[in-house]
């Protein structure tokens, strides 16, 4: 298996790699990467025949998109590259319009994210975050006639509620419009509980999952070593960040037992066998990954070789199943017999 290895994005004719290379590192201060660096790792992932590349207007302040579009640029691989990036988070202080799900914003920040990647139309453009203000059909209907004036081939939503996802991508069905092809979504062998709703949201309506932090900001690559409530390690969650100290839990610290249990057993590094598991997930079109160093992309792209057997797949599956929590405990074989009859009957999958 190679980037080379496409696939489509959810039931949608976009072709993409099952790696993609996340650009929040370009152009961050502290926990990101120097410009050249930078350079050299969009160099390594589209000379490895990657293609699929995700960025964001927030992202450094909207200088990920500056140093991306440049790259693409000075290469001229746009008609190559699949360039995702999103809109909704505000980078206008006291202004409620610089932000959102609204059509004035969209609009904003299209053209926004449009002048700094140096293009004239964005493959997928996704909702960053849902602002629980905008109705689904105002933000369909926007994004529709963006697809129709040809400024976005596809469009997608990320961290958003399951219900405004299924709404969504029912009234396109409906009325036959453009829907989202994709869920940006944070998962994780310590972040599963969108098993519970999106994925098979997902799987039903087509929408192919295109998971964030699969490592967990650096948690399952083995970057941390526990010291009371917190941790130790060289790393973006050793800083401010938006998780805080919501990795460092005894949950996660047991989950991370058994992925060094896994991995040693493998033979191969943390950080890999965490990518691996996570690729193999139903529903899963193609993982984020992002990168400070060239070592740390090489390293990740290097998970693409790795099989977990059934066994290891099965353990760490084991140490990282979420709570079950209602209404799923009621539906179990004593459910099942009762409701037909004292048979047991299976679904079609």
């Amino acid at each position: 298996m190679s980037l080379t290895n496409y696939r489509t994005l959810g039931r949608s004719g976009l072709v993409v790699s099952p790696l993609a290379l996340g650009t929040m590192t370009f152009g961050t201060q502290r926990w990101g990467s120097a410009d050249d660096v930078s350079q050299a790792i969009f160099d390594a992932y589209v000379d490895g025949g990657g293609n699929f590349i995700d960025t964001a207007d927030v992202y450094a302040g909207g200088r990920s998109e500056e140093l991306l579009g440049g790259y693409v640029a000075a290469r001229g691989l746009r008609d190559r590259l699949v360039l995702a990036t999103k809109f909704g988070f505000n980078g206008q202080a006291g202004n409620p319009h610089g932000g959102g799900n609204g059509r004035k914003n969209i609009y904003r920040a299209l053209e926004g994210s449009l002048r700094r990647l140096k293009t004239d139309y964005v493959d997928v453009y996704y909702l960053h975050a849902w602002d629980a203000v905008t109705p689904a059909d105002e933000v369909l209907q926007t994004l529709g006639d963006l697809v129709r004036a040809g400024k976005i081939r596809y469009f997608g939503l990320s961290d958003m509620p399951a219900w405004y996802a299924t709404q969504m991508a029912t009234l396109a069905a409906a009325h036959a419009v453009p829907g989202p092809v994709t869920m940006q979504l944070e998962y994780s062998l310590v972040e599963r509980t969108i098993e519970r709703e999106y994925v098979p949201a997902a799987r039903a309506l087509g929408l192919g999952i295109v998971p964030w932090s699969p490592l967990a900001a650096g948690f399952l690559a083995g970057k941390y070593q526990r010291q009371g409530a917190g941790a130790t390690g060289d790393g973006r969650l050793t800083g401010p960040n938006p998780f805080g100290n919501s990795k460092f839990t005894d949950r996660n610290w047991a989950v991370l037992d058994a992925l060094w249990t896994v991995a040693a057993e493998a033979g191969q590094p943390l950080a890999q066998v965490a990518l691996a598991w996570a690729a193999a997930q139903p529903g899963v079109s193609s993982l984020i990954i992002g990168a400070s160093k060239t070592a740390q992309l090489a390293d990740n792209l290097a998970a693409l070789d790795l099989r977990l057997t059934p066994a290891q797949l099965g353990a760490l599956n084991e140490a990282s199943a979420p709570e079950p929590t209602f209404p799923y405990p009621i539906f179990g074989p004593a459910v099942n017999r009762g409701i037909f009859g004292g048979h047991p009957v299976a679904g079609w999958q």
